[in-house]
């Protein structure tokens, strides 16, 4: 994937971004909403006359800070989902509701686009500043505020580097998907690939004196997590409008279920630039919709 510039939104804070990542994991949003609201703000600026052929087709994103909206009173085993308040019903009974796992987090991303130049910057920082503050919402969550956004054309491979170095102190998020394959090739199935490299097991150890000691440990090491990275097509698509009740009349329909793997943030100083991206890839064959990363397709 070739960007010819890159755009930084750098310390991007987002409230109530939905941490519920797919059916059974909760944390870091999914990739689909980083690439998802790249590609909304995309879609509005194609609307602007002047920046029609602007593209946006790969992202880093890098955490600074994350808090997840849950809560562990004294004495309890498990931590709880802090929920929302929702107002009585006009019986003034308490309303039914789902819970949704949120956080709160603030992040910076590099943005690869293609059909953008130094002499378009000016208005396309303001248009986006705009953008940003009245009409976007990521992983469902509000933008409250960023620090800057800047337009970058590194020349080289040094100054790429110094790029992605600019994101730190920060976790960038990458795929590592080799962990799972890994496992499976043993006789794991996908489920327990996953299970196996995210628990923490309690090790024993006894010295030649009789001392014990006892450690935690994970099989892998490194900040190793579960994240959803596309969708798996479960039905055969089907004709715009033909679906009841369907979010978007417009475009075709088909139901799916979400992808899970294994993801890792690391250090920026870490990673080659070009590995800290993701991008989007569609299988027809396979009606698979990916989020691909550079790292995780090194198998």
């Amino acid at each position: 994937m070739i960007s010819d510039s890159f755009i930084v939104i750098r310390e991007l804070k987002i409230q109530n971004a939905n941490a519920l990542s797919s059916a059974f994991t909760i944390g870091f949003p999914a990739m689909t909403a980083w690439l998802g609201a790249v590609h909304a703000i995309q879609r509005k600026f194609n609307e602007i006359e002047c920046f029609e052929q602007l593209e946006f087709n790969q992202i880093t994103v890098a955490c600074h800070d994350f808090k997840l909206h849950t809560y562990k009173g004294r004495g309890d085993y498990d931590w709880s989902i802090v929920g929302t308040g929702n107002p009585l019903t006009k019986e003034g009974a308490r309303p039914s509701f789902i819970e949704e796992g949120r956080c709160n987090l603030c992040v910076s991303l590099i943005i690869g686009c293609n059909n953008l130049s130094r002499f378009d910057f000016d208005d396309f920082e303001t248009r986006l500043e705009s953008i940003l503050h009245s009409r976007t919402k990521v992983a469902g969550g509000d933008i409250l505020e960023f620090a800057n956004i800047e337009y970058k054309k590194p020349d080289s491979e040094n100054e790429k580097q110094k790029l992605l170095y600019s994101l730190m102190p920060g976790y960038v998020l990458i795929e590592r998907r080799d962990l799972v394959k890994a496992s499976m090739e043993n006789g794991d199935d996908a489920l327990d690939a996953i299970l196996d490299h995210v628990a923490l097991h309690n090790v024993c150890e006894k010295t030649e004196s009789g001392e014990v000691s006892w450690s935690i440990k994970r099989k892998t090491s490194g900040w190793v997590i579960p994240i959803a990275v596309g969708f798996q097509g479960i039905s055969e698509l089907v004709e715009p409008g033909k679906t009841f009740n369907q979010r978007d009349p417009s475009v075709p329909h088909r139901f799916a279920e979400a992808i899970v793997t294994l993801g890792e943030f690391k250090m920026p100083h870490r990673l080659r630039f070009d590995d800290a991206f993701w991008h989007y890839e569609y299988r027809k064959e396979e009606n698979l919709y990916l989020c691909k990363n550079f790292e995780g397709e090194k198998e």
